[in-house]
């Protein structure tokens, strides 16, 4: 029993990177499930999110035998607003916490402003842990421009382990996995086999709506918006119930995200509740509506309620 306590491993890895890289596209493909929101917008992840990936032993070869948990973290860029500046200190604290550091950079561009941010995060923590620099979205890019792009962001982060990547294709995804586990310290699970994240279904349902907006609207608006779940409900065999409330900035953009007769509000809950399904396995019935909290991002009595 001692002997496999020793050689199971587990520990926290924190996902960083720039807005827009594809953390959370990666997440779920390394989970096989989706547990967090994603967007082509930038800040699609506002709060700390734990992603739970369980890997047994397999053949006699094959020394897999850890629990990573993955820490979502929101991109780190530079802040217009309070709910920017707490984003930024949730990214911070989540890499001080860690075991291990999933830098995810896109492959397809070279090294950006964010990005030098970062490697001056990195640079300057007081308990400095391994970091893996996943190089995302290599189905974009030719060899050549590949092995420029290892060699530009190397110069950002010279400690780090490179994993060219594709989250979305899948490509090398095991090869990345095996280099984690390698890094992660050995102990006991954190967390139940069947768990798969911290959040509960609810706050998922939350940011799947948000998600379903991001998509759905118009580049001046999504940022602006805050979902509340206002009622929960499972209805034993016809599923679960949900109220939610879509929150805007400003009185103009609401009749945006309602739309004309509605046809705007009707396609977020639409695109919503079939992701919604998909996570939960049952029916969903979903009701939303839209209010305004003019300048919520700035106000710190409205993020609290909003839970930031």
């Amino acid at each position: 029993m001692e002997d496999q306590t020793q050689a199971f491993k587990s520990g926290f890895v924190a996902v960083m990177g720039r807005p827009n890289v594809g953390k959370s596209t990666l997440i779920n493909a390394l989970l096989g499930q989706k547990v967090a929101a994603v967007s082509p917008r930038p800040q699609t992840t506002r709060k700390r999110q734990m992603g739970i990936l369980n890997l047994a032993p397999g053949a006699k070869d094959d020394p897999a035998n850890a629990q990573i948990v993955f820490v979502d973290t929101p991109g780190v860029h530079r802040p217009r607003h309070k709910l920017g500046e707490l984003m930024n200190q949730e990214a911070a604290e989540t890499l001080e916490d860690s075991d291990l550091i999933l830098f995810v950079a896109d492959a397809s561009q070279p090294p950006q402003e964010d990005d030098q941010i970062l490697f001056d995060l990195l640079s300057g923590l007081r308990r400095p842990a391994p970091v893996i620099l996943a190089l995302n979205k290599i189905d974009l890019i030719d060899a050549d421009t590949l092995q420029g792009r290892k060699t530009a962001f190397a110069e950002g982060i010279p400690r780090a382990q490179i994993v060219p990547i594709s989250a979305t294709t899948g490509s090398q995804l095991d090869n990345l996995l095996a280099e984690i586990v390698d890094r992660l310290p050995e102990g006991l699970p954190f967390f139940p086999e069947e768990q798969v994240t911290d959040l509960y279904e609810r706050d998922i349902a939350a940011d799947l709506i948000r998600e379903a907006a991001l998509n759905l609207l118009r580049d001046e608006v999504p940022h602006g918006i805050a979902i509340r779940i206002d009622q929960f409900t499972e209805r034993n065999r016809h599923g679960a119930y949900i109220e939610a409330t879509l929150f805007v900035e400003r009185e103009s953009h609401k009749p945006i995200v309602i739309g004309k007769n509605g046809k705007m509000l009707k396609q977020i809950g639409t695109a919503a509740r079939q992701e919604i399904e998909a996570m939960s396995g049952r029916k969903v019935f979903l009701r939303l509506r839209v209010k305004v909290r003019k300048n919520w991002r700035n106000d710190d009595k409205i993020l609290r309620r909003f839970g930031y």
